[in-house]
């Protein structure tokens, strides 16, 4: 049973599942966004169920003022989460009310205009080279079956490598894969926003011993990345991984799946590559949000700024 099931009626709890239907099959979220935007919609509800006392229904969303929305914000600063995480939450809420207006289902103008909470600037925490080097040589750590050694390795490397959120690494299919040593890779990726990776021949070489040693069929169109028991492979294997490793290697405790995103993009910048051939590797909509990463790495810009003919008159 859902999590808003106890706390809505029925009509609610059919446009729920609508909603989520919808961002499934129209906007092709994954299961682990539709999971997180279900969580953050339950906690919101849950709170409403208890704010103003019985069961939640349209009619109720319809009708909540700015102070209700605002009770709900200081609801959650008072519990200690973070400003970021009540900024995920409203973003959801405003997706389902948009969505839900234009399905002539409520309409409540006070929802936009309630202030997102103010975040601080969150820099990427990427790893150092040397770290990402122990991080991608270190299966002595870890006894693992050789395939699932290989497994993980082609994982990593599609992460740092070609700089895959891990999300769309597991959604990978043998079709998808190239076929020569130097290939590319076409990525869909958010908002279904398609781009093209090219793969080092390091990462084809493992994707290949992976397939070779692995010992499920792997058809055309399923998942390539396989769990011990022949199914897709759980995000939450890699982060464990990844985790394990951390604590094997003595690495910082930034260390995660996506710091590997990171630090392909932190380590491209400090190698000379341009913003903007970095933005389309990554698939950013906005160079806005590459530009986060010049912050990170200030010695790239500098080593860029030293070959301007001014520069070199210095």
């Amino acid at each position: 049973m859902n999590d808003w099931a106890l706390v809505t009626d029925q009509e609610l709890r059919q446009a729920i599942q609508d909603w989520q239907d919808w961002l499934a099959q129209e906007k092709r979220a994954s299961a682990h966004t539709l999971a997180a935007y279900g969580r953050d919609l339950a906690a919101f509800l849950g709170f409403l169920a208890a704010y103003r006392g019985g069961t939640v229904s349209l009619a109720i969303l319809d009708d909540l003022a700015l102070r209700d929305f605002r009770a709900w914000l200081a609801e959650r600063a008072g519990r200690g989460l973070s400003a970021s995480s009540s900024a995920r939450a409203l973003s959801v809420l405003r997706g389902f009310y948009r969505w839900a207006e234009r399905r002539s289902l409520l309409s409540n103008s006070q929802i936009a205009a309630v202030r997102t909470p103010k975040q601080a600037d969150q820099l990427p925490k990427a790893l150092t080279a040397p770290d990402t080097q122990d991080l991608l040589a270190g299966e002595p750590v870890l006894e693992r079956l050789p395939w699932v050694a290989a497994r993980d390795r082609a994982v990593l490397l599609l992460l740092y490598g070609a700089g895959l959120r891990i999300g769309e690494a597991l959604s990978l299919t043998p079709a998808e894969l190239p076929g020569d040593a130097e290939g590319t890779l076409r990525v869909l990726g958010k908002g279904n926003k398609l781009r093209i990776v090219p793969l080092l021949p390091e990462i084809t070489q493992s994707l290949a011993l992976y397939q070779q040693l692995c010992p499920f069929a792997l058809e055309a169109d399923e998942p390539l990345f396989r769990g011990v028991r022949g199914g897709p492979l759980n995000p939450r294997m890699v982060q464990l991984l990844i985790q394990d490793l951390r604590r094997g290697l003595g690495l910082p405790e930034s260390t995660t799946p996506h710091a590997l995103r990171h630090s392909f993009a932190t380590h491209l910048l400090a190698g000379g590559a341009d913003l903007r051939g970095i933005q389309e590797l990554l698939g950013h909509a906005s160079l806005s949000t590459t530009q986060r990463y010049t912050a990170v790495d200030p010695a790239g810009l500098l080593k860029a700024y030293a070959a301007h003919p001014r520069a070199k008159r210095a």
